[in-house]
């Protein structure tokens, strides 16, 4: 069985990938950069690389022939607003070659659930492509990927504060925040494509812990012996910072705090599919050392 895989060399497509590989499948691996370190450790661990773009059709088409199955996942935060028309065309390509069974990366439409309040563009833009998915006629299903614990690396990282200590800080409040490493994405998506039947249709939200930020910050202390805590930084607040894609990361948080109070049975779901996804604390105790830039 072939499984197209797009964004190969990213986050959620890489986990993807990387995860078929170990379960037996066969992958074709999706990249712009089929000559990227990230392309050649693909093609070394067995998927067969292949070069596309999701803005080339043409592309698109060429990678789906002979396909059995595509995971597909596309990127708000490097191409904005061009992610649906990316997303379309991946969609349309899916249709036309006839693929078994379809796998996308959506979210929620947190400005239709908050009764037109809270526009988030990176999660809107996804669910409008899912509702296009829904009307072709390939058998398809969804993943919807909680915040990534990798986020506090990278976009989120704990900040120096005056006292010494370091602090988290953006608007979800005191309700918990549903969170999971990007890695383990591929461990839930397997047995989908494993029981592809029992899936049509339906949306799997990949979570690997569901705790408070303060919890998340009282983890980090213990695991990391350094001192972090939770500061609530109101919505208007983070949205003035000015940042490209503040304003939506502000609504994001405050969708969450408002909208979603719990995500207990999504955590219960994923564990029950892939039993070695991680909590935070397991994550965390993985990836000590790449903390230490942090706190440096």
């Amino acid at each position: 069985m072939t499984i197209l895989v797009t964004g190969a060399t990213g986050g959620q497509g890489g986990s993807v990938a990387r995860h078929l590989l170990k379960a037996g499948f066969q992958v074709r691996a999706l990249t712009r950069n089929p000559d990227s370190d990230k392309a050649n450790a693909l093609a070394d661990a067995g998927a067969q690389v292949v070069a596309g773009d999701l803005a080339d059709r043409a592309s698109l088409d060429r990678a789906l022939k002979d396909c059995d199955g595509v995971f597909g996942v596309t990127n708000f935060w490097e191409h904005f607003t061009t992610e649906e028309e990316h997303g379309t065309n991946l969609i349309e390509a899916v249709a036309d070659a006839g693929t078994g069974f379809f796998i996308f990366s959506s979210l929620p439409n947190a400005y239709e659930l908050s009764g037109h309040e809270l526009p988030v563009p990176h999660f809107d833009i996804k669910a409008k492509l899912e509702q296009r998915a829904r009307q072709s006629d390939v058998p398809t299903a969804f993943v919807n990927v909680a915040f990534y614990y990798e986020n506090f690396l990278a976009f989120f990282p704990p900040q120096r504060q005056d006292d010494g200590s370091y602090a988290l800080g953006f608007p979800q409040g005191d309700t918990p925040l549903a969170a999971v490493s990007v890695d383990d994405l591929g461990g839930v998506v397997v047995p989908m494509f494993e029981n592809a039947e029992a899936y049509v249709g339906k949306v799997v939200g990949v979570v690997g812990d569901d705790l408070p930020v303060a919890e998340y910050a009282d983890i980090m202390s213990t695991v990391l012996e350094q001192r972090v805590v939770y500061n609530h930084i109101p919505r208007e607040v983070f949205a003035a910072f000015g940042f490209p894609g503040a304003d939506d990361l502000a609504n994001m948080f405050d969708f969450n705090a408002r909208f979603i109070p719990n995500r207990q049975a999504d955590l219960e779901q994923s564990r029950a599919m892939f039993p070695g996804i991680r909590t935070f604390r397991m994550w965390l105790e993985d990836n000590r050392e790449k903390f230490a830039g942090v706190f440096g």
